[in-house]
């Protein structure tokens, strides 16, 4: 076996945890693809058969990656993605850092765009990820006492985020007013159900702000009218279906009576892994 065949077999090993750490910094899965394939590049240029803890290691590589990433996507003027707001408290410990990250699911993905890139990176890789402090200063290019500190302030936001809605009645009546003013392109209609911060996320991409996220869905009135209201994975959502299967679904999570996300899903695989029923 190649030097090059043994690093692609070991970094397979690492693929899906390396595409679950890049989604959680970019918030897009075709971007999470592109940040997972220029770390294998990275790995295979580097030459690292003798590392010991490659997991570690991509870990952290996939890291800078994004952190570019995120940067770039700044510096090209793309607003941020997603927004949630903070109130501060002092810092919990780890185990309940690992509980407040897994309880906010959907929430946590809108609130990481409100933070600059070295907090979500922060976040990300420490809470979410276990990676040290240590690891991710090294990362950032700042001392472990900073990184820690960027960890708290991210913190502190995520708990800020109020909790969503989780009434099916109410989310109905929202599905259906978004539903009714998609499929006349009602976009006066479409801002009085979106949060003003609300995202909406694709395979190809993230789009933000109530204005934007209308617009689009105005524009899309030939699939609103064909499309049906759904329990998603036992929330309101909606699906367009082809051959009485879902080919497109539409996921919402909701807060304060109104959208604040929209996640679209195309892609079979991730298709075939929802539970998508008669509402």
């Amino acid at each position: 076996m190649t030097d090059n065949d043994f690093l692609a077999e070991r970094f397979e090993a690492y693929r899906g945890h390396l595409r679950a750490v890049a989604f959680r910094m970019l918030g897009s899965a075709a971007e999470a693809e592109d940040a997972v394939q220029e770390s294998w590049f990275r790995l295979s240029r580097s030459g690292a058969r003798e590392v010991e803890n490659l997991g570690g290691w991509l870990t952290t590589v996939v890291g800078r990656v994004c952190l570019d990433m995120l940067r770039s996507r700044r510096s090209r003027g793309e607003e941020p993605l997603d927004t949630w707001r903070p109130a501060p408290s002092a810092d919990p410990d780890p185990a309940q850092d690992a509980l407040l990250a897994d309880s906010v699911g959907l929430a946590l993905l809108v609130v990481l765009d409100t933070l600059s890139p070295a907090e979500r990176l922060a976040l990300v890789l420490h809470d979410l990820f276990g990676v040290p402090f240590e690891e991710v200063g090294g990362v950032l290019g700042r001392t472990p006492a900073a990184a820690r500190q960027l960890a708290s302030r991210a913190r502190r936001r995520v708990r800020g985020v109020e909790a969503p809605e989780t009434d099916l009645v109410r989310q109905r009546e929202v599905v259906d007013a978004f539903l009714a003013a998609a499929r006349e392109g009602d976009f006066d209609g479409l801002l009085a159900v979106l949060d003003p911060d609300v995202v909406a996320r694709s395979e190809a991409g993230v789009n933000s702000g109530a204005a934007r996220v209308a617009a689009g869905a105005a524009s899309f009135a030939h699939l609103a009218r064909v499309a049906r209201p759904v329990l998603v994975d036992g929330a309101t959502g909606l699906a367009v279906f082809a051959a009485g299967r879902p080919e497109r679904v539409l996921a919402f999570a909701f807060v304060a009576g109104r959208i604040a996300v929209i996640d679209i899903v195309t892609d079979p695989a991730r298709l075939a892994g929802m539970t998508v029923e008669p509402a």
